[in-house]
């Protein structure tokens, strides 16, 4: 069995720079020679877009191998920056939840997938859609921990303790080795009292848990994007940028991987 890290990055709010934060963290971590694995479990495919996948040219997604119509191996595509791969989503992922219902296994089929997966990734990040549907279920049933982005403006917290309430019971009920892995504190403007304010909440409730790095609010994040490059490659010295290096830096001590 490999000792690759299983991380899926979750928040049921959406808006709260999620996939910006998965395609920047598995970039960041792509540029210290990891080898990353970006699931993109979102119908949305913001993070498949965001690293440059044309979505008509998509042949295999990740809703291919919910339904086991194809092996993840064959869904993943390479992206511009090395080391860095994505199983890309299509809008067909907006009709699994529904699909899914009545079939077997069907909070685990994700889990399955990964297990099957080769050995050659050290890091696999899953990218969730803003809801705590079966989507969302099945990525908490196959990942290690959770990764919660959290923005700094006003109701951050709230629907929070209904997504902490959801990883209990996935560990209780579906996999026993999840825990909350890391709080990152996002669209962080150092000129506000209410970001500092915040920011001062989360590490109060979640102490050793919230990262020390923190992502600023950034117009060139947003822009990255549009162009399909992480903000390491569109614009390497951004603040962006550099904050999710740390991001990564941090990322690997925790997993005594540095």
């Amino acid at each position: 069995m490999t000792n690759r890290i299983v991380v899926a990055l979750a928040n049921q709010k959406g808006g709260v720079g999620k996939s910006t934060t998965a395609i920047n963290l598995a970039a960041a971590l792509a540029f210290q020679d990891r080898r990353v694995l970006l699931l993109d479990l979102d119908p949305q495919g913001n993070a498949s877009s965001g690293l440059g996948i044309e979505r008509n040219a998509i042949e295999v997604s990740v809703y291919d191998v919910l339904l086991k119509e194809a092996g993840l191996n064959d869904a993943v595509e390479p992206t511009s920056v090395r080391n860095l791969f994505v199983v890309p989503a299509t809008i067909d992922l907006a009709g699994a939840e529904i699909e899914l219902v009545s079939m077997f296994s069907r909070e685990t089929r994700l889990r399955t997938a990964i297990d099957d997966l080769d050995d050659e990734y050290d890091v696999v990040l899953i990218d969730c859609p803003p809801s705590l549907g079966l989507l969302t279920v099945n990525a908490l049933a196959a990942a290690k921990e959770v990764m919660i982005p959290i923005q700094c403006e006003y109701y951050a917290l709230e629907g929070l303790s209904q997504l902490l309430r959801n990883v209990d019971l996935v560990t209780s009920n579906l996999n026993p080795e999840l825990k909350v892995g890391g709080v990152v504190l996002t669209m962080y403007d150092a000129r506000t009292k209410l970001s500092k304010d915040v920011a001062e909440q989360v590490r109060e409730y979640f102490g050793e848990l919230a990262y020390k790095t923190v992502v600023p609010r950034s117009v060139r994040l947003s822009e990255a994007p549009s162009y399909g490059e992480p903000i390491e490659a569109f614009d390497p010295m951004s603040r962006g940028a550099i904050a999710y290096r740390h991001l990564g830096k941090e990322f690997l001590e925790r997993h005594e991987l540095d």
